[in-house]
């Protein structure tokens, strides 16, 4: 493997590095993204129970917001029941671009490196390709030895590069639709909360 990685030449550094990155970011999103640290299961019973026990002061409110990121769209919400329907949902929107934004950390990062890669294994493969044709120039077509430095480069930085960006894509679509259902999923609890509190809907 080594051998392969050095026959790459000099632009296998940040390929490699962009890798390393990647499986970086894809490590810590799994970690950070696990449903159960976003989505409480039992959060907004627990909510419910508070707001019908009266319970919901100011320490309870900081507790929940900083809980999880469920937590802080429905205190955003809570902490302005008393002025209305309509400043407790603008008040959940506005912790909802917060929470995303939180949620998407990494995210362009991980995009980035999707795109890059192959750029790079593409610039390997010119780089390749011109030392293939200055070997051509200097000696001639007759030694196949020197003109096959040129080709290894040329064909294991790009091998190198979609392997790198393909993954990283993936991952990258894969969290961004992650995302995007916790997102949905928060807002409609929150919505609901908003609604059983103003007493136009039942608790279900």
């Amino acid at each position: 493997m080594f051998e392969i990685i050095k026959s790459g030449g000099w632009m296998m550094l940040p390929i490699i590095l962009c890798s390393i990155a990647a499986m970086a970011i894809i490590a810590e999103r799994f970690w950070s993204l696990q449903k159960k640290k976003i989505l409480p299961p039992e959060l907004v019973a627990q909510v419910w129970k508070l707001s019908r026990e009266s319970k919901l002061d100011d320490v309870t409110l900081r507790r929940l917001k900083t809980s999880s990121p469920l937590g802080c769209v429905l205190s955003a919400g809570l902490a302005n029941r008393k002025h209305g329907r309509e400043v407790m949902k603008e008040c959940i929107e506005e912790a909802g671009r917060q929470v995303v934004h939180d949620l998407d950390r990494f995210l362009n990062t991980l995009g980035t490196i999707a795109s890059i890669a192959p750029l790079l294994g593409l610039l390997g493969t010119v780089l390749g390709m011109i030392q293939v044709f200055s070997a051509i120039v200097t000696y001639g077509v007759g030694n196949p030895g020197v003109l096959a430095g040129g080709i290894s480069v040329a064909l294991i930085t790009t091998a190198a590069g979609l392997i790198v960006a393909i993954p990283s894509l993936a991952f990258h679509r894969y969290f961004e639709r992650l995302v995007d259902e916790y997102v949905v999923n928060m807002e409609e609890e929150a919505l609901k909360l908003v609604e059983i509190l103003h007493g136009n809907r039942e608790e279900s």
